[in-house]
């Protein structure tokens, strides 16, 4: 990358009058954090996306309907606007088709953003307007099933949503019925149309996904028994085989439950987060091999809920719900290693990040 400078969004559980979408500059040579702007006006903004745009930022409102009687909701706002003092960022807002969302999608096109529903198991498509706004909801489906772990899988929980790179399909992870539920992608309508389903060991918990921005290739990191799962890819109709398990922390490890999961940019690296053992485990890439645990490092914090990598691989960098920081690795190419935080900057419930390029 030629600009070293980023815009970094941080998304938290803050409540609605309290700041719940931070802005920062960001340095990817030194690692360096200064803080530019915030904003309020959203309960649990939990998971946030920026668009590639760079005009607009997308982001959920984690509640149920026994929440002051609201249900879970989606937002969009004006980039340039947070941390404003004149000007409200917000620019409308959408109820999300269920309860406690937790995680945005967007697809190649720009124009249609998903939902996923956690509490109520269920998917959302909105049109994307052109002013940046939500419109009106143009796909709803709801899940069905249960799993093996009466605590965590008594429903569906749909946890996350993935297009193939080619845009043509969506993956949903639900983590309440073990399944991979795969939907054809109608670009035009904004619809789905079931495809296939991909059953995951009973009890794994699928959670979060990433392809592999070179090889025909989807890692699924799965909740309840801390694994990732490598896929091979067939493009053509969306096929998903199971080639590898891998498992992301080390024996005898206490209880610790996977959260997010991210390629390096260059593709020779897998990292996953694990909340309890509060670490970052990482994998080396082998596409038609094993692909080895390289090291499992301490994030600094504590619950580590989700994560982000510089455009340049140079840093990863951590959102620790719990302990209400973001933490600042370093990786040490060299030694196929994460280093000791090297900034740390305090934001309370602290649990989305999102680089954006700044614009020249």
């Amino acid at each position: 990358m030629t600009n070293s400078h980023y815009t970094v969004y941080v998304g938290s559980y803050a409540t609605a009058d309290a700041t719940g979408i931070h802005a920062f500059t960001f340095d990817t040579t030194t690692g360096a954090l200064m803080a530019k702007g915030s904003s309020a006006g959203i309960v649990h903004p939990s998971f946030i996306l920026a668009h590639p745009n760079r005009r607009w930022l997308y982001a959920v409102s984690e509640q149920s309907e026994q929440v002051d009687g609201k249900a879970g909701s989606v937002w969009g706002l004006a980039l340039d606007n947070i941390g404003a003092q004149a000007t409200s960022p917000l620019l409308n807002s959408q109820a999300s088709g269920g309860n406690w969302p937790c995680h945005l999608a967007l697809d190649a096109s720009g124009k249609w953003l998903v939902v996923s529903n956690y509490g109520s198991g269920t998917v959302a498509v909105f049109p994307i307007q052109d002013d940046g706004s939500l419109g009106a909801m143009s796909e709803h489906i709801q899940h069905h099933g249960s799993g093996p772990n009466p605590e965590r899988q008594e429903g569906p929980h749909a946890h996350s949503a993935t297009f193939t790179p080619d845009n043509r399909f969506l993956i949903v992870a639900d983590l309440g019925i073990d399944q991979l539920v795969i939907y054809a992608f109608d670009p035009v309508k904004g619809t789905l149309k079931a495809h296939a389903q991909v059953h995951a060991r009973p009890g794994a918990g699928p959670r979060h996904m990433a392809f592999h921005p070179q090889y025909p290739q989807l890692a699924v990191a799965c909740e309840l028994d801390n694994t990732v799962v490598i896929y091979d890819y067939t493009v053509e109709d969306c096929h998903l085989e199971a080639r590898q398990v891998l498992e992301t922390l080390p024996p005898g490890t206490p209880e610790s439950a996977v959260a997010d999961i991210h390629f390096a940019p260059s593709g020779e690296w897998l990292y996953v987060s694990n909340r309890g053992h509060n670490s970052i485990a990482a994998f080396a890439v082998a596409p038609d091999g094993e692909w080895p645990r390289l090291a499992t490092a301490p994030t600094g914090g504590d619950w580590p809920r989700n994560f982000a990598i510089t455009p340049n691989g140079r840093f990863l960098l951590v959102a620790n719900q719990y302990s209400g920081e973001i933490t600042v690795l370093p990786v040490v190419e060299s030694e196929q290693a994460l280093g000791e935080p090297v900034v740390r900057v305090a934001i309370p419930g602290a649990s989305c990040i999102q680089f954006v390029s700044r614009k020249s």
